[in-house]
């Protein structure tokens, strides 16, 4: 179903977005891989072209700079314009500060990039989706989309928008052939909680010692699900959660390292 299909990422050099690239090309797609990070991408590239016999076309990028994304978007080669499949994992949170002591730098790089880069890339990619009466945008929020935890306020209000977004993009798309489906994991073992402290392992590394919680590779999976639906089907949203996360503030410790 998706052989020879054209599957952009971003956020590709890491965590869900790479793994989102294994899946994806395990399938045939022939992929646009997006970061800020080049060589890592160039690394991936390399290994999906020795693992898969993946095509690739690389993309240096920061989804938050709405003209660079016009450009990229404008500027690929004719045989990479047609995008099939736009998953927007580009992400990230800082900190967990309260409100009246949040970081304003914090808060500007986590819209910038959660929300807006997740719109101006939407915006770029679906005028071409609309006119073939093809595609799918697959979103990949948060159960912080749906829940709100201490000190999560920001990034919680940046993952709820995603699940707006989402929903407005189904209404939006209502009468054509392009679909928007939302994944929202909860616990994942990332660099996400690396990001999150700025470099700071040991504090990343508690987020995951309570219990088992999800690999990135269990949310790819979830996503290449979604794109491979037969035409008449749209998975709307996914919540995908470890087994012993019930709630973000509702789990059960196991005592995993």
């Amino acid at each position: 179903m998706l052989k020879s299909k054209t599957v952009m990422i971003t956020g590709a050099s890491a965590g869900i977005g790479a793994a989102c690239a294994h899946s994806f090309a395990r399938e045939g797609a022939r992929l646009i891989l997006a970061a800020r990070r080049e060589e890592r991408l160039s690394e991936l590239a390399a290994e999906l072209k020795a693992e898969h016999g993946t095509d690739c076309h690389l993309i240096t990028l920061d989804v938050r700079d709405r003209l660079a994304v016009d450009a990229a978007i404008e500027g690929l080669p004719a045989e990479w314009s047609a995008i099939d499949v736009l998953i927007n994992n580009a992400g990230l949170s800082r900190g967990l500060d309260k409100v009246q002591e949040g970081q304003f730098l914090d808060w500007d790089e986590m819209i910038d990039t959660n929300v807006k880069g997740l719109l101006w890339m939407s915006r770029a990619v679906l005028p071409g989706m609309v006119e073939r009466d093809r595609g799918h945008v697959i979103n990949i929020g948060s159960v912080a989309g749906r829940q709100v935890y201490p000190g999560g306020n920001v990034y919680c209000a940046t993952k709820h928008a995603v699940g707006a977004i989402t929903q407005g993009l189904r209404i939006d798309l209502l009468g054509t052939m392009v679909k928007a489906s939302s994944v929202d994991p909860g616990l994942v073992e990332t660099e996400f909680s690396e990001v999150r402290f700025r470099g700071d392992t040991d504090r990343a590394g508690q987020t995951y010692t309570n219990f088992p919680p999800l690999k990135a590779e269990d949310i790819a999976e979830a996503v290449l699900f979604c794109a491979t639906r037969p035409p008449h089907v749209n998975v709307q949203d996914m919540l995908i959660m470890p087994q012993d996360q019930a709630a973000v503030y509702a789990s059960h410790p196991r005592g995993v390292k």
